[in-house]
């Protein structure tokens, strides 16, 4: 099957790819259909357990795959991780912003915490990787950045003013990015995933009063009659990262299910 990302599906020999929020869902999946496909990849993380068993993974596949330990939410730490990456793989020609978080609440319920929380990951740790990025996919001649934004990156969505101004803000920086850079053979684009089976979407649904209730009613919006796999999500940013995209700039590409769509 295509998504399962086998070898030859794309070709990236010789690339290194750094992968934030890489050792979970979306970032994790996306991170072996790049090592599949001939990348070397570094996958970061806050948690070491996480990260442990996400290397495991990844060098099962090939050796030359990295774990690093970094909050995107610290710009120290988004400089560090582009100069680890950079020193221990050699070069640098795809960035995956992947890490991202999700609170659900009407805007009364959302306090000052709550706000940086949601905006210094979302928004600043995709901002500051994107800046920190930029002088070794110039080194490397080019390069590819895909930022993660959301369906609510493109509409609102109830119950989550918060959630969809980070996403929005994600997805107007990519274009923006786009624009200034696109001369220089390098590349932005973002992905708007709906709703993925992921960790993520499992911790929403544990808090809900009835998750199977919450689950069956998330899936009733969906055209396709379903949610969305990680794999699916990867394979469009392996896709945008590659050598058969090389016209697609600026782009904010729904995957979505059909979501998006239509007005219910």
């Amino acid at each position: 099957m295509f998504f399962k990302g086998e070898v030859g599906v794309f070709d990236f020999r010789g690339k290194t790819a750094l992968v934030t929020g890489g050792t979970t869902g979306i970032g994790f999946s996306t991170a072996i259909m790049l090592a599949k496909n001939g990348a070397g990849v570094a996958v970061v993380g806050r948690d070491d357990k996480k990260g442990t068993e996400a290397l495991e993974q990844l060098t099962q596949i090939k050796k030359e795959n990295i774990y690093i330990k970094g909050d995107v939410s610290k710009t120290a730490d988004c400089r560090r991780i582009v100069q680890e990456t950079s020193s221990m793989l050699g070069r640098l020609d795809i960035l995956v912003n992947s890490a991202g978080v999700f609170m659900e609440g009407p805007i009364e319920t959302v306090s000052e915490t709550d706000y940086y929380r949601i905006m210094d990951i979302n928004v600043k740790g995709t901002f500051f990787m994107c800046k920190f990025v930029l002088p070794e996919l110039r080194k490397a001649g080019g390069g590819s950045i895909v930022n993660v934004s959301s369906d609510s990156g493109i509409t609102g969505n109830t119950h989550a003013p918060l959630y969809c101004a980070s996403k929005g803000a994600v997805t107007i920086f990519t274009k923006a990015l786009a624009v200034d850079v696109a001369r220089e053979n390098i590349r932005v684009n973002c992905v708007c995933p709906g709703d993925i089976q992921t960790p993520m979407l499992d911790r929403e649904a544990a808090v809900a009063e009835n998750p199977e209730t919450y689950r069956a009613n998330m899936v009733r919006h969906y055209p396709a009659g379903r949610v969305g796999r990680p794999e699916e999500v990867a394979a469009t940013i392996c896709f945008l990262s590659s050598h058969m995209a090389p016209f697609v700039v600026g782009a904010a590409w729904s995957i979505d299910g059909g979501l998006t769509s239509f007005s219910y």
